[in-house]
């Protein structure tokens, strides 16, 4: 029997089908904007990013995984695929991440998407005011991300160092000071109250991997017996999915992530911010926080900042030494106007918490 028809997006890419080697060749570290959120060149383009926000092709049967960067994205992915699969691992074993739940609003996601057979999987970092639009009239899933945000700045500070499409990002302090000066946007509430589905906080999945799969399997309505079941759990820990060539990203080229100056997937553990962060930093993150944050509900993090768990617990042995800050060097300073975030696909903005 044929396959279910494909779905025509008229227009965009009927004569356009990037891949990654020329997506690679098309990265100068430089933003653009679209409807006033920066995107780095190369890996976006006005239209992809037009066609997420407009396409009318939402299926009924859609899993959207959003998050902010570095907020456990691929830890989900990984988990959804084998649940789809029923606990089979060879789909996340000879498809690169990346096609398995194409980012939505990506060059070549945007123009991938129509092809994937149905139940899809996408990914996507958008804010919620440019994400896409029939996604709220239709009866699609959405499992929202979150992550101790001190826990993202670390991550996404080493990210930064080795994705070509991103700008340096600078010393430890500098970067945060830019993480600090964001134009903050209100997008837990936003989601919360335009859309229902299932949040998650990374910490929670890590002090409890198995749980966590079954709860995610209640909300897809998929249910697991106890081989399949153990079967996700064990291939999605951080150790297996670190040994996966078609998981760690190592497949993609030094020009989009250059392997040799650090691992995509670097220790699998939260609270590695307590390795980092100076007393005058976590005091001058938590200002902006509270302020920020200001009547909204708390979070494990809020009530206690030791509250952290690892995947696969893995002790690193060359721990890294924690970067030498400037004591007083964390103040909030005006927000310039023209300096886009060093965070890939977002606003510049603060890191809010997801709920």
């Amino acid at each position: 029997m044929d396959g279910p028809a494909e779905p025509q997006i008229p227009g965009l890419w009927d004569s356009y089908e990037p891949d990654i080697s020329e997506i690679s060749q098309k990265l100068p570290g430089e933003y653009f904007r679209y409807k006033g959120v920066p995107f780095p060149v190369g890996l976006y383009s006005p239209d992809s990013i037009s066609l997420a926000e407009n396409t009318q092709d939402v299926r009924d049967d859609d899993i959207f995984i959003i998050t902010y960067p570095k907020s456990g994205t691929t830890w989900m992915i990984e988990i959804i695929c084998l649940i789809l699969k029923d606990g089979d691992p060879s789909w996340i074993r000879s498809v690169p991440i990346w096609e398995r739940a194409p980012w939505c609003e990506t060059i070549v996601g945007a123009f991938s998407l129509p092809d994937q057979y149905s139940p899809r999987l996408m990914s996507s970092h958008l804010p919620i005011q440019i994400f896409t639009k029939a996604f709220f009239s239709s009866k699609a899933k959405v499992i929202y991300m979150g992550r101790n945000p001190r826990d993202v700045v670390v991550s996404l500070y080493h990210y930064s160092k080795i994705a070509g499409q991103l700008k340096d990002p600078g010393t430890p302090d500098q970067f945060l000071r830019d993480f600090l000066k964001g134009e903050g946007e209100d997008r837990i509430k936003r989601w919360k109250v335009m859309k229902p589905g299932m949040t998650w906080k990374i910490g929670a999945m890590g002090l409890d991997l198995q749980g966590s799969v079954q709860r995610i399997c209640g909300f897809l309505g998929r249910p697991l017996g106890k081989e399949a079941l153990g079967s996700v759990v064990a291939h999605s820990t951080f150790g297996a999915m670190k040994a996966n060539t078609m998981s760690n990203y190592t497949l993609l080229p030094p020009s989009l992530l250059d392997h040799r100056r650090g691992a995509f997937l670097r220790k699998g553990v939260c609270g590695d911010w307590k390795n980092h962060f100076t007393v005058a930093q976590s005091e001058a993150f938590d200002r902006v926080y509270r302020k920020q944050m200001r009547g909204m509900p708390t979070f494990p993090w809020d009530e206690d900042p030791e509250e952290d768990a690892s995947p696969d617990p893995e002790p690193s042995p060359n721990p890294e030494p924690k970067p030498s800050l400037e004591p007083n060097s964390l103040e909030p300073e005006p927000r310039p106007n023209s300096s886009p975030s060093p965070n890939p696909g977002q606003a510049s903005e603060l890191l809010r918490p997801r709920p």
